[in-house]
């Protein structure tokens, strides 16, 4: 019998095949070293695909999104907007200021976009209530200066009341300064 004999033969007791020839006693050895060489490459591939995964959880680890954010030391709702980016797998770096105004000004956040926090990620604005997906979105535009969802609507991060959402609009500042919605979000 050839190798691809006993292969067949392997296949066909594991299929409920033909028991007694599981059991004969003209079976080699070699088919038991070809099942123990199949267990073998089936081990070594899971250890392959668990060193893969452990690879990649800690490149995402290392990889995650560091964002710096400016709110008054009085509010609470940006708070709790920086929990919801952490939770979403973002490094918040928090810096409480005196003049947030002034803060606005700087990273280029127009009167008409502007809400009680200013964060930055890479070079790029983020004001207000700004859902984490769209924040993630933003570092993948190269066609936009920032985002913003104007105001504090209800619903939005950190704004959650319960029972009520607000529609809102998340709002990118193009470089040529024009407003363009990047998302909308239902009233519900």
């Amino acid at each position: 019998m050839s190798g691809d004999d006993h292969h067949a033969g392997d296949e066909a007791s594991s299929n409920g095949g033909d028991h007694h020839a599981e059991q004969a006693p003209n079976a080699s050895p070699k088919t038991h070293t070809h099942a123990d060489g199949k267990e073998h490459v089936m081990k070594a591939k899971y250890l392959a695909l668990l060193a893969a995964l452990s690879v990649t959880s800690a490149v995402q680890a290392a990889d995650a999104l560091t964002i710096d954010a400016h709110r008054d030391a009085n509010c609470g709702c940006c708070k709790k907007w920086i929990s919801h980016l952490e939770a979403n797998g973002f490094k918040v770096v928090d810096h409480v200021e005196s003049n947030m105004t002034a803060v606005k000004q700087r990273l280029g956040v127009a009167p008409r976009l502007a809400s009680c926090h200013t964060a930055v990620i890479d070079g790029k604005f983020v004001e207000g209530h700004v859902p984490a997906a769209q924040v993630i979105e933003l570092t993948k535009r190269d066609d936009l200066l920032g985002i913003a969802v104007p105001g504090m609507p209800a619903g939005s991060p950190g704004m959650e009341v319960d029972g009520v959402q607000h529609a809102y609009q998340v709002i990118g500042l193009t470089k040529t300064g024009s407003d363009q919605v990047v998302a909308e979000y239902p009233a519900q």
